[in-house]
């Protein structure tokens, strides 16, 4: 029970995430509009500043959760949340408001490295997958309730893109104050502390029926404790690709570009404002639901299972409305779309944290975390970056049939190349990967 108590706490940075990526979509046009911003500044420096600051925190995330711990670690990211909520909601002019938004993407960033980390470390074999797509749900019930706010909000005034970010501020506290209760990792504390009976005090409290004795070996025997070895080292370098690989799919699928510009797309098939924001509501609810769905499967389909569903998923969803913009039907666009976001929650969605948090090494996770996040964070902050840009140059069906091409792309890597690693313990798993 405390096992899941402490990584449903964990989880709520993954809420933070979640609500701090879709809060925008409300905002863009308006802010848009307020401070009179062409494409190419409201792109880069209103849509896509908060993902450069994911990017940074992506990279860096791993040299604090090794050097002072996943739990002060998820702390400071409650204190970046807090302040880039406050901060962007009273921002007086555009810079003011970018930088804060950077802030906010720091803990987003971070906190995609240090709590599927947590996670992992502290949960069993069985019921890794579940625990650690927690984080994942947590993202989407985030996102769900930032379009809900959003759609309340949206009517009540020009500065109510303010009281938008501002809400924020609400969970962001909340998570601060319980991440204080949750325990160091038990892993953290053998491999960078060497505080084995500390460690061993808590594995007993997680595992109670397995010999922590034994654990702690195991993990001193398949880590070697205080090692600065790389995760760059050529025996490594499958498991490089694998994090990399996973997570450029990620983003290649469009997903972020679709919880970004949900309004912006649905509009211009002729549905109104209001229809659009209640519209990108619904598409938040199917996420949760699905996510669900995911979290049941994961450990019991296993990752590659969930990867070639939601792969089909996407290519025949995103054809469909790449082919329904080329025509100028749109009839079934909204649709098409939570078919798209069923196959994400259930495939990408479930998948993603737990196969990085789970396929490196325990001396040199974090580091292969943060290559895994940081691509993510690139490819989506790239795409947010040009969207702007790209939307009023292209129609939305080139758009999406690009993005249903490298989805193909994905399912050939999923076939082919991508390994299962359900129901493996930790110590075990890796060297499993590297030998086959």
């Amino acid at each position: 029970m405390k096992t899941f108590r402490w990584s449903v706490t964990v989880a709520l940075a993954g809420f933070l995430f979640g609500f701090d990526t879709a809060v925008i979509s409300g905002a863009d046009v308006p802010i848009q509009k307020l401070w009179q911003l062409d494409d190419f500044f409201h792109g880069t420096f209103i849509m896509s500043m908060a993902l450069w600051g994911t990017v940074v925190g992506a990279m860096f995330g791993g040299i604090p959760c090794n050097k002072y711990g996943r739990k002060k670690t998820l702390i400071w990211i409650g204190v970046l949340y807090l302040v880039s909520a406050l901060g962007s909601a009273l921002a007086p002019d555009p810079y003011t408001f970018s930088l804060l938004r950077f802030i906010g993407g720091v803990g987003v960033g971070a906190s995609s490295v240090a709590a599927p980390i947590y996670i992992s470390e502290i949960a069993s074999a069985h019921n890794r997958g579940r625990l650690v797509a927690l984080y994942q749900f947590m993202i989407v019930l985030g996102i769900l309730i930032a379009y809900v706010s959003n759609y309340l909000i949206g009517s009540e005034g020009p500065n109510s893109w303010r009281w938008m970010l501002g809400m924020e501020a609400v969970p962001a506290l909340i998570y601060l104050l319980l991440i204080f209760g949750v325990p160091n990792s038990p892993r953290w504390l053998v491999l960078y502390k060497q505080h084995d009976e500390s460690a061993r005090s808590l594995l007993k409290q997680l595992q109670p029926q397995v010999d922590a004795d034994v654990t702690i070996q195991e993990i001193k025997n398949s880590s070697r404790p205080g090692s600065k070895e790389s995760v760059w080292v050529p025996q490594y370098r499958k498991l490089v690709f694998l994090a990399f690989a996973i997570a450029f799919f990620n983003q290649l699928s469009g997903i972020n570009f679709i919880i970004y510009y949900a309004p912006r797309i649905l509009e211009e098939t002729g549905a109104g404002a209001s229809t659009a924001l209640l519209s990108t509501a619904g598409i938040g609810v199917v996420n949760v639901i699905m996510t669900l769905v995911g979290m049941y499967l994961i450990d019991r389909a296993g990752r590659k299972k969930l990867m070639l569903i939601g792969s089909i998923g996407y290519i025949i969803s995103l054809a469909l409305v790449s082919r329904a913009f080329f025509t100028d039907s749109y009839d079934g666009v909204p649709i098409m779309l939570f078919v798209f976001i069923a196959s994400h929650a259930v495939g990408q969605g479930a998948v993603i944290w737990v196969f990085i948090s789970e396929i490196f090494p325990n001396h040199v996770r974090a580091q292969g975390q943060g290559i895994g996040t940081s691509t993510h964070w690139v490819f989506a902050a790239a795409i947010t970056l040009l969207m702007p840009q790209v939307l009023s140059t292209f129609s939305g069906g080139p758009i999406f049939a690009f993005f249903a091409g490298m989805m193909v792309l994905q399912l050939l890597f999923v076939l082919f190349i991508m390994p299962e690693t359900k129901g493996v313990p930790l110590e075990q798993l890796h060297n499993r990967l590297i030998k086959n």
